[in-house]
């Protein structure tokens, strides 16, 4: 089975599960079921995948962890030695496939579900891997009504989802059978199905992968491999995972960063992680407010960074008085608007962005222009020759908006003074209800970044000094000259044309009046 066929597969049976299991639970909360018991199935194959194969290795050949029985693993140095490679440990009774196996005959199913969570998070507690577990499966409400009015309706529906999700083909736990990531792409997928039918809401947790890809590719073009990445609104972290698919398993070298001020999405941010075999040290996502209480301080800076922060949101901005000294907006002299957090992100990273490294942000297009305190920080991020690139995008990428975003990128090591614009509006397909950048478009976005040359219509190298001249004004269609696609009409042919359909006119009228003639004199 080839890679497309795997994955349609695999997409065609989540797809099934959905509408079979969500029922009166509204898909975009019971993509928290969904995702949660996914995850129970990952980390239990995993663990199973991992200790099967030390025993194997030591010449046990016929040891299977979901067959031993819990008193031989009960020893403390041998759970705390597995909890400091895997970052959690689970009895071989808890594991998915055995909870699984007695959920038709088990009463308290929920109660079962409900120890077994409780107990692999606890299994973190006092050590590296705590904060990354705890609260994991807090959105899992094994008891909520939403799953029946009983406990036996509740528990009907939790076995049906154990086995629903128990079929999925995700290979051995070792992934050596699958061509595809199968529990990230499960996740993947999962994300963008419910953000596309939960419209607005869904546009919030999930950036569509082909612009995630376009991002991290822009952030590391003419690199194998980078430090650090970094997402201060990382929302599920599908932006940050793109670096692995970018640049292979090992090619972030000091692990992944991100910040997420939902509690729901921060969890599900940790989670992805763990899908994408991404393990516990690898990894620090933190859950706050990533403008006035950033987490990251001791890890900063990072040498590829890229977001898709909140659009237009509201922040404390100056009614705060100890911000405006906050060594990552003070620069500017001035704090992005309380009404419009944008450029309040944009400095942030900026800020964070290693010397050596390459921003990539997604903003509302209103900061290219606005006036105001946007204008001050536009003139310091310009005067200081910070913006590499601004990209216009086409509309209707986003989950929730159709409104057309941008890209700007940022850098603190230049070999110019100025600013490339590129106008990819018209790079996209229509599929189903939304626009995508399919790879011929991010290849023409990119062949035009890594160029940095003026191409007819669609990218533009302007120089510092005219952007000044021009009130820091960096919206592309500022720069770049949109295509006249009118047709050119050539006025002396138009006129001659003209001149001889008049000339054949008047013929024509002179053989009517002929005819007529002819006819009025024949009937007298």
């Amino acid at each position: 089975m080839n890679r497309e066929t795997q994955r349609a597969e695999l997409h065609k049976t989540i797809w099934r599960i959905a509408n079979d299991l969500r029922g009166s639970v509204d898909g975009w909360d019971f993509k928290q079921y969904v995702l949660g018991f996914l995850f129970y199935r990952y980390i239990s194959e995993n663990l199973t995948a991992y200790l099967n194969a030390g025993e194997h290795e030591a010449g046990n050949e016929g040891f299977d962890y979901v067959k031993v029985p819990n008193a031989e693993v009960s020893d403390p140095d041998l759970v705390r030695d597995i909890v400091a490679e895997k970052g959690f440990f689970i009895r071989p009774s808890e594991l998915f496939a055995n909870v699984r196996a007695r959920a038709p005959r088990d009463a308290n199913l929920n109660e079962t579900l409900e120890r077994v969570f409780r107990n692999i998070e606890a299994s973190a507690v006092g050590t590296d891997a705590e904060d990354d577990l705890k609260g994991l499966f807090d959105d899992i409400d094994v008891n909520s009504n939403k799953l029946g009015s009983t406990v036996a309706r509740r528990n009907e529906k939790l076995v049906r989802l154990l086995d629903a999700i128990g079929e999925l083909n995700l290979g051995n736990g070792t992934f050596s059978e699958n061509k595809i990531d199968a529990f990230g792409d499960a996740y993947e997928y999962l994300m963008q199905m419910y953000a596309s039918a939960a419209g607005k809401s869904g546009g919030e947790y999930y950036t569509p992968q082909e612009v995630s890809e376009l991002l991290a590719r822009i952030t590391v073009v003419g690199k194998t491999s980078v430090n650090k990445v970094y997402d201060p609104a990382c929302g599920s972290g599908s932006l940050l995972l793109k670096y692995r698919k970018v640049l292979g398993k090992d090619g972030v070298r000091q692990g992944y960063f991100g910040q997420e001020i939902n509690l729901t999405t921060y969890n599900l941010c940790r989670i992805n992680m763990f899908l994408h075999d991404v393990n516990y040290e690898q990894f620090d996502i933190a859950h706050g407010d990533t403008l006035i209480d950033p987490a990251h301080w001791d890890d900063e800076p990072f040498e590829a960074i890229v977001s898709n922060p909140p659009y237009s949101i509201k922040w404390e901005g100056d009614a705060n008085p100890l911000l405006i000294n906050d060594p990552r907006y003070a620069p500017a002299g001035v704090l992005a608007p309380k009404s419009k957090a944008d450029l309040a992100f944009t400095m942030h990273m900026l800020s964070w962005l290693a010397v050596n490294g390459t921003a990539a942000i997604v903003e509302f297009p209103g900061v290219l222009y606005r006036g105001g305190a946007e204008r001050k920080i536009r003139k310091y991020l310009i005067d200081n020759n910070y913006v590499d690139a601004v990209i216009q995008l086409p509309p209707d990428l986003f989950f929730g908006t159709t409104i057309a975003t941008c890209i700007i990128v940022l850098k603190k090591s230049k070999n110019d003074n100025a600013v490339l614009f590129i106008d990819a509006s018209a790079e996209f397909v229509r599929g189903g209800n939304k626009n995508k950048l399919i790879d011929a478009n991010q290849a023409r976005i990119l062949e035009a970044f890594t160029a940095r040359e003026d191409v007819d219509h669609f990218a533009t190298l302007v120089d510092n000094e005219a952007i000044a001249e021009n009130d820091y004004n960096i919206s592309v269609s500022s720069w770049v000259e949109a295509e006249d696609t009118r047709e050119v009409v050539d006025i002396t042919e138009l006129n001659s044309r003209i001149e001889g359909i008049v000339k054949r006119q008047a013929a024509l009228r002179e053989q009517i009046d002929a005819i007529v003639a002819d006819l009025e004199g024949t009937a007298s």
